[in-house]
């Protein structure tokens, strides 16, 4: 029976599968951790005391890059590169979703504006992410390889996700409702089509890899297209409510050290 966890077994036993699957993740992080940094160096003197949980939030991507990583080593694998139809960080940019890097780049400091987009952003995809390790974590939180690392990340997406949550609500109550609930559906929007164009690029490398039939490959796509066929059709609203969450300034310390790099 072909099912989500007899699929992810299959490309956690399979060397090369998981070289990819884990070269992707690595490198998603790592990009996301830079950005975030950023991020907090450039934040408007208006929103100083927000600068510290960006940096957390970026040190939290950069440790699961290394988690990723070091998975890799542990069993003897170097990282390979990123396809590019594959790099979600990037399509996600090209699609002028987020904060172009030529903003991040350019030494000068943002607006609040820019934070609420970056904070739209980020509730659009830590949601993404949290679902995506939320899976992980039902059927492989205790696997004797990757177990500890999904807890890891999955408990990081969770605070990322409850984070955005809260400054959002912040923004909107300081008058930012309305361009708050825009960007959010627009980056909402936005992220769906490329999650599907990804996912279709993924599971097109995996096929190649682990010699998947015609008729399987078939399938998983079917169920990619009507994944975001559902997603369009009014699944995306997930992905831009807002509501107080119960863990309340959940970046508010410093970020917790993996086990591998402590």
């Amino acid at each position: 029976m072909l099912s989500a966890r007899s699929l992810f077994q299959e490309i956690l036993d399979h060397d090369e599968s998981f070289r990819l699957f884990c070269s992707i993740a690595a490198s998603g992080e790592s990009q996301g951790g830079w950005e975030n940094g950023r991020i907090a160096a450039l934040v408007p003197d208006s929103e100083r005391a927000l600068a510290p949980k960006i940096a957390r939030h970026g040190a939290d991507e950069e440790k699961h890059g290394r988690l990723f990583t070091a998975l890799l080593k542990k069993r003897g694998l170097e990282p390979v590169e990123v396809p590019p139809e594959t790099d979600y960080t990037a399509l996600l940019e090209r699609h002028g979703i987020g904060l172009a890097h030529e903003k991040l780049t350019a030494d000068q400091p943002l607006t609040v504006d820019d934070i609420v987009t970056y904070l739209a952003h980020s509730r659009v995809t830590e949601q993404r992410a949290a679902d995506q390790m939320e899976m992980l974590r039902a059927y492989f939180a205790d696997h004797p390889d990757v177990g500890r690392a999904i807890r890891m990340i999955s408990s990081d997406e969770d605070a990322h996700l409850a984070y955005s949550h809260e400054e959002l609500l912040r923004f909107a109550a300081a008058g930012h409702g309305r361009r708050i609930q825009r960007t959010l559906r627009e980056c909402a929007l936005a992220e769906i089509g490329v999650h599907r164009d990804v996912s279709l690029a993924v599971m097109a490398r995996m096929g190649r890899v682990l010699g998947w039939s015609g008729a399987k490959s078939a399938v998983l796509r079917a169920g990619i297209h009507a994944r975001y066929a559902y997603e369009r059709l009014g699944g995306w609203r997930r992905m831009v409510d807002l509501r107080m969450p119960e863990h309340r300034d959940a970046l508010g310390g410093p970020a917790s050290a993996a086990p591998e790099f402590a």
